[in-house]
């Protein structure tokens, strides 16, 4: 997964090299003075200030103010191969009154044109991560003409997208046309949950979620029910092993049981590193955008797999044991409990069917709405790596042209203990100020983005690989 795009630059004299992401959708220099404070939708970023020279793909920028961080917001700079993050939006969104770097450039009469441009490098085997050019355009690494539209807000790199058009998606995501970002510095496809849910459910991805919920369906609804011909309700669980220990509606968390590690910890293994992977880079756009999801979980969480399996399988269970309970009143056959509790599995899927759905069970017994705190529904849709050939292709209106991306240009390929998952590159994003699509390095990826400051526009054009980067133009390989 083409996770994290980063370059070198200097800062002070002699020059100390740091690697950062240079990133459309933040205005700040910072690294690992004045305090200062960033805040982030989920998080902050605090530390100091200071002033020196900046050397940046052959530029030598005086007076840069930068910021050195002390403290770091989330997930998204856990493991993290970069050193900062060096941003290149406008000046309305930078903090403390800082200039961002490529305007002070600019000030400083250091570029030959007031633009600058991205090439992203697809390729995974490649050590070779892409191209940024500071005040030019290289021609290699485009086919065709640029797509150009107005900056509609001179804060993030803001313009209008129209419909995001998909086959069996009834009503176009985006309809009529919404407010769009291009973000470098964000690796997905971000857009409100329930547009996404319709799109992921268009390609035929499931969330991982409902995958191991449907595991669990079946493996233990069968001697759910028989436990509960046998037994009180707040033991059946207890006693199938999904829930250590059970008292009316509290669960303490503790070892799972031999035999439900056994079913569960195959699935969860392989799982669980795509869901680390993704997590770090939703966590990017959600700290960056803000997110307020209309669900979340209310049970007390836990980094370890066997505290996340017990919080899964035994959430699952009690679910579950109160819905079979209906379900046999109603003299409903095994099958058709099954089908209705597998029916129940998919409700969480992507955030927005999955709220939909859980409005419609408050009708319903109390207990059974434990269902709709269940799980997180921001999690990975992962889809059948076989399957890619077969699905469809997706069509972002841009400037009056459709941009196509393939199954192979919006699906991840995620390492998971040697063996490559799968899962589609669009994210569940609610944010405060929305609805906001934001189109990150999928979308840049495969369209050669330029950043025109001077005339306040984006233009996209088809990606080209190319020669390797020239040394002739001010620029960063990243």
């Amino acid at each position: 997964m083409d996770a994290q795009y980063y370059g070198p630059i200097g800062l002070g004299t002699p020059a100390q090299r740091f690697y950062v992401i240079f990133d459309t959708g933040s205005s700040n220099l910072w690294k690992n003075g004045t305090e200062f404070e960033i805040q982030y939708g989920t998080g902050s970023l605090s530390g100091y200030l200071s002033s020196d020279k900046l050397s940046w793909g052959g530029l030598a920028i005086e007076d840069q103010l930068f910021a050195e961080a002390v403290s770091e917001p989330g997930l998204t700079f856990v493991a993290a191969k970069f050193d900062g993050i060096l941003g290149m939006g406008f000046p309305l969104i930078a903090v403390t009154g800082a200039t961002p770097p490529f305007h002070k450039a600019l000030d400083q009469g250091l570029l030959a044109a007031p633009l600058f441009s991205f090439w992203l490098n697809r390729d995974p085997s490649s050590s070779y991560g892409g191209e940024m050019i500071l005040g030019g355009i290289d021609d290699s690494h485009y086919t065709g003409e640029h797509t150009w539209v107005p900056v509609t807000r001179e804060a993030y790199w803001q313009f209008q997208l129209g419909d995001i058009s998909i086959p069996g998606l009834e009503v176009p995501a985006c309809d009529g046309g919404c407010p769009a970002i291009a973000d470098t510095g964000t690796s997905l496809l971000a857009g409100p949950s329930t547009e996404v849910a319709a799109i992921n459910k268009a390609i035929g991805a499931e969330s991982a979620y409902s995958l191991q919920c449907k595991t669990l369906v079946q493996d233990y609804v069968p001697q759910i029910i028989q436990m509960i011909s046998q037994m009180p309700l707040d033991q059946v669980c207890t006693s199938v092993g999904l829930c250590p220990m059970a008292s009316g509606n509290r669960r303490l968390m503790s070892a799972f049981s031999s035999a439900a590690h056994s079913m569960l910890d195959p699935f969860l293994s392989r799982v669980e590193g795509v869901q680390g992977t993704w997590a770090k880079a939703a966590d990017a756009v959600r700290s960056r955008y803000g997110h307020q999801p209309l669900l979340k979980r209310h049970s007390s969480s836990s980094s370890s797999s066997s505290s996340a399996s017990n919080n899964i399988g035994c959430d699952f269970c009690n679910m579950a044991v109160e819905y079979i309970k209906l379900a046999l009143h109603n003299n409903q056959t095994l099958e058709q409990i099954e089908q209705e509790v597998e029916a129940l599995c998919d409700m969480l899927d992507f955030g927005g069917p999955a709220i939909v759905q859980c409005a419609k069970l408050k009708a319903m017994p109390t207990e059974v709405e434990a269902l709709c705190d269940m799980l997180d529904f921001g999690g990975p849709a992962m889809v059948q790596c076989a399957k890619l050939k077969a699905m469809p292709t997706i069509s972002f209106t841009v400037g009056g042209r459709e941009f196509m991306l393939t199954p192979e240009q919006y699906v991840l390929r995620i390492d998971a203990g040697g063996e490559s998952q799968c899962v589609s590159g669009f994210l569940g994003l609610d944010v405060p100020v929305g609805p906001l699509w934001i189109l990150g390095d999928v979308f840049i990826g495969a369209y050669h983005t330029v950043f025109d400051v001077g005339g306040s526009r984006i233009g996209f054009a088809d990606a080209a690989a190319g020669p390797d980067p020239s040394v002739a133009k001010p620029q960063a390989t990243l």
